[in-house]
């Protein structure tokens, strides 16, 4: 079977970072037997980056359709639509059902194309007012990491983007070989797609160090009903400090960060043991087969057997 064709638009201006980040994770030597990455732009020829030099793509917008995903990074954005010639081919390629990804001011690019109309998106926080102001039929969520609408992913801001890739690579191959490039890349495997964009750290109230302490318990005891309380009472906090302290140190609400992990956590059950899917349920936290059935295809767009059928094999043979 062909690796899986990435193809990354560099458009006038692109965000440098923005562009090396599916260059590193889609691109990478140790990745080219899952992905075939390509680098156009709407012309082959040079392409100028927001930070004054310039790389070139090797193509033009004909990549586009041979394309089984394509990636619009960031642009530096003056409030001028892409050619015509490329929101057409974006548009085509919305059409014949390719997987379109976005990260940071890509999703300018996307929503002139319409592609975001109905849906709901992400951009970086400061660019979300003048999203949703240019393209009021886009539902824009500033608070996010990321999005993911199925076919149709976006992104905020800066590395943010790396959290979109991975999560794409572990729909594609499973969790164990999307924390497999996160060691590669010395980044964090999982920042789940709701957890906050903005992450404020509050002044420490006493010389520890967080809570670090209590997510690691937490982590501990996956299969048990946790409840904030007694969250708090291992962090010696009251319940109040310790929701404001959890949520200023991962931007996300600890029941919601609980639930992320526990998905993570099926994830890798499901693709490392042969246990029943009951079993992954109360070894998860959710108690029953029907509860994690629910939760995960919430999370993941599939069903925990259809995903054991797909990531089982190669996770075996790892």
């Amino acid at each position: 079977m062909p690796p899986h064709h990435v193809a990354v638009l560099a458009l006038d201006r692109v965000v440098a970072f923005d562009l090396s980040i599916p260059a590193q994770i889609f691109g990478h030597q140790d990745e080219r037997r899952r992905y075939r990455l390509t680098v156009c732009g709407e012309q082959a020829g040079p392409v100028r980056t927001s930070t004054g030099f310039a790389i070139v793509a090797e193509h033009g917008l004909n990549t586009l359709r041979r394309a089984d995903t394509i990636v619009v990074p960031g642009i530096e954005d003056d409030g001028i639509p892409p050619q015509p010639e490329t929101l057409q081919a974006l548009r085509a390629a919305d059409r014949r059902g390719v997987r379109l990804i976005s990260i940071c001011t890509g999703a300018f690019v996307l929503a002139a194309a319409g592609i975001l109309d109905g849906r709901r998106a992400a951009t970086h926080w400061r660019h979300a007012a003048d999203l949703q102001r240019r393209y009021p039929a886009v539902e824009v969520d500033a608070r996010v990491l990321y999005v993911d609408d199925d076919r149709v992913l976006t992104s905020a801001g800066v590395a943010s983007g790396i959290d979109l890739c991975l999560h794409v690579v572990a729909r594609d191959h499973g969790a164990a070989v999307a924390n497999a490039i996160a060691r590669r890349m010395v980044v964090a495997p999982h920042r789940g797609g709701g957890q906050a964009q903005f992450v404020e750290r509050a002044l420490p109230e006493r010389s520890d160090d967080g809570l670090g302490a209590t997510r690691a318990w937490m982590l501990e005891r996956l299969e048990q009903p946790l409840t904030v309380a007694a969250m708090a009472s291992h962090a010696v906090r009251s319940e109040r400090s310790f929701m404001r302290h959890f949520r200023a140190e991962t931007g996300s609400t600890p029941l919601r960060w609980l639930h992320e992990q526990r998905i993570l956590h099926a994830r890798r059950l499901l693709e490392e043991t042969d246990m029943p899917v009951e079993d992954v349920a109360a070894g998860s936290g959710f108690g029953t087969a029907t509860n994690l059935r629910e939760h995960f295809r919430r999370a993941t767009h599939t069903t925990p057997t259809a995903y054991r059928r797909t990531f089982r094999a190669p996770a075996a043979a790892r």
